[in-house]
């Protein structure tokens, strides 16, 4: 699957999204579930909800107990979010199992789902952007700088896209080869974060 298409997964569920526009709505997953396009909609749809909840919280005056209760919202979506990543890397995993090392194989600086949770998050930030630009209540210069941040966006995207592509082809004639390191987080593992096994 080409990073094109990817993207196009990712900016359907921005736009699904959006149409309720509420982070306590379901998503509509239209794909067959264990497809690898299934979790690239689940992906895009868990860092869209918490976009959304940081937004929530960013307000000065919420109220205290709503803070705490997103704060632990977005502790566990980012949780969600790096599993998603990992089982994407697994299916990459799987994909290349069987590909020749070429002798000078090198280790790529990112594997290719964390090069797709980049490409996820652009494409709520053009999603956005593209909303700003179309605004008619804000000052000439202001639309300056919208236009100007959505073409760096739209030039972010096009040069991460071409990227993955190039990174996929590497590993699958080998001249990239996966290697995968879990996340490990620790803030959320009651065995591992002194703050929560310090409390038994």
């Amino acid at each position: 699957m080409k990073a094109n298409d990817i993207f196009n997964i990712f900016a359907r569920q921005v736009a699904e999204y959006h149409k309720v526009d509420s982070v306590d709505a379901p998503t509509q997953n239209p794909f067959a579930e264990g497809s690898f396009e299934h979790l690239l909609w689940e992906k895009s749809y868990v860092d869209t909800v918490q976009w959304h909840l940081e937004d929530l919280i960013r307000p000065e005056d919420v109220d205290p107990v709503e803070a705490l209760r997103l704060k632990r919202w977005i502790d566990r979506s980012n949780q969600r979010r790096t599993d998603l990543v990992e089982q994407m890397d697994d299916h990459y995993m799987r994909q290349f199992a069987t590909v020749v090392m070429q002798p000078d194989a090198k280790i790529n600086t990112e594997t290719p789902a964390w090069a797709l949770d980049r490409l996820s998050i652009l494409a709520l930030k053009i999603y956005h952007f593209g909303i700003e630009v179309g605004r008619k209540d804000v000052s000439a210069e202001q639309h300056e700088r919208c236009v100007a941040k959505y073409n760096t966006l739209l030039e972010q995207k096009a040069d991460l896209m071409s990227a993955i592509d190039d990174l996929l082809l590497d590993l699958a004639e080998g001249r990239k080869r996966m290697k995968l390191y879990r996340q490990m987080k620790m803030y959320n593992d009651p065995q591992l974060n002194p703050m929560l096994y310090g409390k038994k």
